[in-house]
């Protein structure tokens, strides 16, 4: 096998499922509410291997991974999202103390919410060390990437993650949630393109994006859940 195939990567097959190489770590993570902000706790064990599918249309019964549910459903997968840069979709905002990204793709896991405000509230007052401190956390715990807090020198501000794979479940929202992608894995579109290489990003598993293959919170409106959560 090639120095290639054991990296870490994320093939997204026409109408079919994500499938992921290079042994990359899979989780079970729950969103949970403390305070007035979010973390987010251990769920199941699930299996690991060096390379599996993960189901991207939402009807598998063997959640969240592929059982060929795609096929019998006639599950149309058409990725839609811009392949444009962050730094050339993201709106920039100015702060006292700190700046911030936004490129306006949320997944709804409110890590942006802290105890002080919420990553823009914090970003105006961020002149306070303890907003600013706060901005910065609320940035670099959006797991979708949305949010990137920027240093007065130009220099943005990335937590450190190894590669990484978390399957979301949203109780307090009552649905199963997106695919949390950790670590810079590249990500293959179906047509053979790459799309540019983040640290965090959120993709799509209950099939209704509108923004595929990234996640645009249809779960929500969609009340998805896996099939063993219903």
């Amino acid at each position: 096998m090639s120095d290639h195939k054991k990296e870490p990567r994320i093939k997204i097959t026409h109408n079919g499922p994500y499938l992921v190489s290079g042994k990359v770590p899979l989780y079970e993570k729950i969103i949970v509410p403390v305070g007035k902000h979010y973390v987010l706790q251990d769920g199941r064990e699930l299996p690991q291997s060096d390379v599996y599918a993960l189901c991207r249309c939402g009807k598998s019964k063997n959640t969240p991974f592929c059982d060929g549910s795609h096929e019998k459903v006639g599950f149309v997968g058409e990725e839609t999202a811009s392949k444009t840069k962050y730094e050339d979709r993201a709106d920039y905002m100015e702060g006292p103390g700190i700046d911030l990204l936004d490129d306006h793709r949320c997944a709804l896991a409110r890590f942006c919410h802290q105890e002080k405000g919420d990553a823009w509230e914090l970003t105006a007052r961020s002149d306070q060390d303890d907003c600013k401190k706060e901005a910065i956390q609320a940035a670099c715990e959006c797991p979708s990437g949305r949010l990137t807090a920027v240093e007065k020198t130009g220099a943005r501000i990335e937590p450190t993650y190894e590669p990484s794979i978390e399957i979301i479940q949203d109780p307090e929202k009552g649905v199963s949630a997106g695919i949390f992608v950790k670590g810079n894995i590249p990500i293959e579109s179906s047509d053979g393109e790459t799309y540019e290489i983040r640290n965090r990003v959120a993709l799509c598993r209950c099939g209704r994006s509108g923004n595929k293959p990234f996640c645009d919170v249809s779960h929500v409106s969609g009340r998805f859940k896996d099939k063993d959560k219903e």
